[in-house]
């Protein structure tokens, strides 16, 4: 069973921009979250996972927060929706070539650190080999797809 193509479009708008989708859902919270969070990990967190399943754990590795509006998400359109600027993480200052972490995949949750759910979660292509000095990017041609 598949969505409709505008509700597909309303999901994503609630979930990235906060915009509230009339008669059914709204952001009116008493704290909705401004910022969702995206992380890195070194192998497919799955349907089960969290997001410390395989999270990335290179020297200075963080989550980034991306504002849940149209300046930290593409308003969706097609079934999709993109980061408005690049998600840059932490460069590393660790570890030490040869060693590298290999970064597959990334995910979208609630917290910025901790076992929280995801959202939204894909694979990162080509894998990007973090050690000393590399900063990882997923770019704004970092797609999630309600299709």
């Amino acid at each position: 069973m598949s969505k409709g193509n505008t509700f597909e479009n309303d999901l994503l708008k609630l979930i990235f921009n906060a915009t509230a989708i009339a008669n059914i859902a709204d952001n009116a919270a008493s704290s909705p979250l401004a910022n969702l969070y995206w992380a890195l990990h070194t192998a497919d967190p799955g349907e089960t996972g969290d997001q410390t399943t395989s999270e990335a754990t290179y020297t200075s590795y963080a989550r980034v927060a991306v504002a849940r509006t149209t300046g930290g998400m593409t308003a969706s359109t097609a079934g999709s929706t993109s980061p408005v600027a690049n998600v840059d993480f932490p460069a590393a200052t660790g570890p030490t070539l040869p060693t590298v972490v290999a970064i597959t995949h990334f995910s979208i949750g609630v917290a910025a650190a901790g076992a929280s759910k995801i959202l939204y979660s894909g694979t990162v292509t080509p894998n990007i080999n973090v050690s000393n000095g590399v900063q990882p990017r997923l770019t704004t041609a970092s797609t999630i797809t309600e299709d």
